[in-house]
């Protein structure tokens, strides 16, 4: 038996990168998963290249009104959603004083009230259930300090949402989680501006990630293996927060 069958999934952010590793995964894992995205030529090609098992929806993660649709939207077609994983995010290294107020706007609807969305949008079908597992991708710069401030701001803040709907939403048995991840092989690291070499320096284990290594963390997650896992930081970085 694999370790999601039965299981239904959506991930967000789920067009490329991180997102796209994990509905692999999760697939191969016998889940039948939802990707979204603001990005639809590209996640429709992804839904196509993971076949059956995968569904695209276009959504922007900052709408209340997308998240309705697309919970609902979900249980029309599956009937359930078991597992939500909060992957959209988006990541700009400004300082305080380089930060301009649309650009922390931005950041914050998209990395903080995204989440914020999904995990009220969605809990109502798992209270139902009573049972589900959220996982939300925070970072590395929700532990500590960071000098992108708006990014770090908003995964400060989904550390702490996370455990407060931990604490709330455990008694109907469902599961929320935060992954913390250091620097991994995506788009995104070319933001940071600095030649790889500088970044891999700052690493104790000497490399960066690959994503599927985040993705293979997400799984146990929205598996059965982390029944009792809740309200917790799991961190893959390479040791560089140790």
């Amino acid at each position: 038996m694999n370790r999601l069958d039965n299981k239904i999934a959506i991930i967000t952010g789920g067009a490329n990168g991180q997102g796209a590793a994990e509905a692999e995964l999760f697939i191969s894992a016998g889940a039948r998963v939802v990707v979204t995205d603001v990005n639809r030529p590209a996640g429709e090609e992804v839904a196509a290249r993971l076949g059956q098992s995968c569904t695209f929806f276009e959504h922007d993660v900052s709408s209340e009104a997308d998240w309705i649709r697309v919970i609902d939207d979900t249980v029309k077609l599956h009937g359930q959603i078991d597992v939500l994983v909060n992957n959209a995010g988006i990541f700009r290294v400004l300082g305080l004083e380089e930060t301009e107020l649309d650009v922390w706007n931005q950041t914050v609807a998209i990395n903080q009230t995204g989440v914020f969305l999904g995990m009220k949008s969605v809990a109502l079908v798992m209270k139902r259930q009573k049972a589900g597992s959220i996982v939300n991708i925070s970072s590395i710069a929700g532990l500590a300090a960071s000098k992108a401030h708006a990014y770090c701001a908003t995964k400060w803040a989904v550390r702490g949402m996370t455990k407060a709907a931990a604490v709330e939403l455990g008694p109907s048995s469902i599961r929320v989680n935060s992954v913390h991840p250091g620097y991994i092989e995506t788009p995104m690291l070319d933001a940071f501006g600095v030649p790889r070499e500088e970044l891999v320096a700052r690493i104790p284990f000497g490399r960066t990630a690959e994503v599927i290594e985040v993705a293979k963390l997400v799984l146990f997650l929205a598996s059965d293996d982390s029944s009792y896992c809740t309200g917790h930081e799991f961190v893959v970085d390479g040791a560089i927060k140790a």
